[in-house]
Parts: C-alpha cells; sequence; structure tokens
C-alpha cells in the first residue's frame, strides 16, 4: 500500500498558499502637487526616519515605508482628508503632540478618548491628510 499523504499535504500547503497572498514589505504612497514640501514637511517637523535606501522621498513608519512623490493627477489638497488616516502609534502622545505644536502643527482633535482605551490626537499635513497620533492603553 502507497502512503499518500504527504504528497496530499504538499498539495494541500500549495492550495492554501496559492488563496494567500505573501507581502514581504508594505507602503504607501501619498502623492502631492508640491511633494518636495510635504516630504520636508514629514522629514523636519514631523520627525519620519529617512529610508535613503528606498529613495528621496522615502520615510520609515515602522516596519513599513511612506512614500511621499509626486504625481501627474494629483492636483490641490486632499478632496476627501478622512478616507486614508495615517496612523502614528507612539509611545507619548503628550509630548510629541506638545513638540508639534511647538513646530505650528495645528491639531483638529486632541487627545481624544476611545471607546477602545486609547487616545487619539489628529493633525493635516501641508497637503490637509489627515494623520493621528495614537497612543496605546497601559497594559
Amino acid at each position: 500500500m502507497i502512503d499518500n499523504s504527504a504528497a496530499g499535504d504538499a498539495a494541500s500547503r500549495v492550495h492554501e498558499r496559492s488563496m494567500k497572498m505573501e507581502v514581504g514589505q508594505f507602503g504607501i504612497n501619498l502623492t502631492s502637487e508640491q511633494p518636495e514640501k510635504l516630504q520636508a514637511f514629514y522629514r523636519d517637523v514631523v520627525g519620519l526616519p529617512k529610508r535613503p535606501d528606498m529613495g528621496d522621498g522615502a520615510f520609515a513608519l515602522g516596519a513599513a515605508t511612506l512614500f511621499v512623490d509626486g504625481h501627474s493627477e494629483t492636483k490641490g489638497a486632499a478632496k476627501e482628508p478622512q478616507r486614508y488616516l495615517l496612523d502614528l502609534f507612539i509611545g507619548d502622545l503628550q509630548a510629541e503632540q506638545a513638540r508639534l505644536e511647538g513646530q505650528g502643527v495645528k491639531f483638529i482633535r486632541k487627545e481624544g478618548k476611545e471607546e477602545w482605551g486609547g487616545t487619539i490626537s489628529t493633525f493635516f499635513d501641508p497637503d490637509g491628510n489627515y494623520i493621528q497620533l495614537i497612543g496605546m492603553p497601559a497594559q
């Protein structure tokens, strides 16, 4: 009698893998009519670390990458800034908010308490995109 269980297991794993996308990295491409201005904001004001290995307009967001670039069809400010939210999970929300406010960043929501226990402060970038600082609840 031939044992086909190994072959069946292998076929099952291949089928399961074919049903799931394996993502090696994650990036967000934020386009602007004035990418240099937006890059300077994320670099000099927000203070995101650069990812020079990924290009001039690339910034590290934890394990993800934020790409700030131009696009021929991007014109003016964000039309629906609430559609895409850049969520930055940080350790000390109050300190980061104070640092950003000291650089002239205007917050539209300050330390809003969420039902799940976290805290969110929201501000705009120069193109009108929403950026959220998120503080997780203490464990």
